[in-house]
C-alpha cells in the first residue's frame, strides 16, 4: 500500500508535507530521523544502491559519503598521492590557486538529475559521471546534499571515527544508523583510534625533544614524551 509515514510517495515536497514534521505536546518541532547505512567498504555502498533502485523507497532524498580518492575529478589532485592536503591548499588558497571545481558545486547538487521524488537512485560513478560534464566537485556537492537527505549511505569510519565525523558535520543524536555486516565493526573500530608512525618520525621526534630538553624549554612537559619515543625506538 502507499507509504503513510513519509512524503516518498505521495510526491510531496517533505518542508511542506505536515507528515514530515510532527508537533511535540509541548510545541517543540520533532523532526524525522535521518538513516544512516554504514558499509564496509565503497562498492558494497553501489550495490545497495542498486537493491534501493528496486524498492517503493528508490525517490528518497539520499546522498553518498565517500572519500576523495573516489569523488575527486580535479585534474591535479585526483592524480596525487596526498588528495586531502592538496585539496585544502587549493581551498585555501595557499598558493594563489584555487579549485574551479569546488566553486561550480551548486550546479552539481541542484541539477535535476539527483533531485528526489524525479529520478532513481544514484551511486558514486552516477555522481562522479554528472561531476565531470558539469564541471562540478562531487565530494563537496555529496555532503551539500546530506543536509535534505532521507538516506545516507557511508563506510564504517564516517560513524565511527569522532574526528571524520566532525569533518563531515555528521551528527547522529536521535538518527537511525543501520550497520552492514557489522561483525566487521571491531577492526573498524581499532582502525578509527589507531596510528601508524615510522622509524624515522620517531628519531626525529626525539631529536626535537632533545633539544627542547636540553635547552629546558617545558622539561616537565617534553621528557616524558622524550622517554616514550626513546622506549618505542
Amino acid at each position: 500500500g502507499p507509504c503513510t509515514e513519509c512524503s516518498c510517495s505521495s510526491g510531496k515536497d517533505p518542508d511542506k508535507d505536515p507528515s514530515h514534521t510532527k508537533k511535540k505536546e509541548n510545541g517543540d518541532r520533532l523532526c524525522v530521523p535521518k538513516i544512516f547505512f554504514g558499509t564496509r567498504t565503497h562498492k558494497q555502498i553501489t550495490q545497495i544502491s542498486r537493491e534501493l533502485k528496486r524498492t517503493a523507497y528508490s525517490c528518497v532524498p539520499m546522498t553518498i559519503l565517500s572519500s576523495r580518492d573516489y569523488t575527486c575529478i580535479h585534474p591535479v589532485v585526483s592524480n596525487s598521492s596526498n588528495r586531502n592536503e592538496m585539496c585544502v591548499e587549493l581551498l585555501e588558497g595557499k598558493h594563489g590557486k584555487s579549485c574551479s571545481y569546488y566553486h561550480g558545486v551548486h550546479k552539481l547538487s541542484e541539477h535535476h538529475a539527483l533531485q528526489p521524488r524525479v529520478h532513481q537512485a544514484w551511486d558514486i560513478e552516477d555522481l562522479v559521471s554528472l561531476g565531470r560534464k558539469l564541471r562540478a566537485c562531487p565530494y563537496f556537492a555529496a555532503r551539500e546534499l546530506m543536509v535534505g537527505a532521507d538516506i545516507v549511505f557511508c563506510p564504517y569510519n564516517y560513524l565511527l571515527d569522532p574526528q571524520i565525523r566532525e569533518s563531515m558535520d555528521i551528527q547522529l543524536k536521535d538518527q537511525v544508523v543501520i550497520l552492514d555486516e557489522a561483525h566487521n565493526i571491531e577492526d573498524c573500530a581499532r582502525e578509527s583510534v589507531s596510528y601508524g608512525v615510522t622509524e624515522s618520525q620517531l628519531q626525529a621526534a626525539r631529536e626535537e625533544l632533545d633539544f627542547m630538553v636540553s635547552n629546558n624549554i617545558r622539561q616537565k612537559h617534553h621528557e616524558p614524551l622524550r622517554a616514550v619515543c626513546c622506549s618505542l625506538i
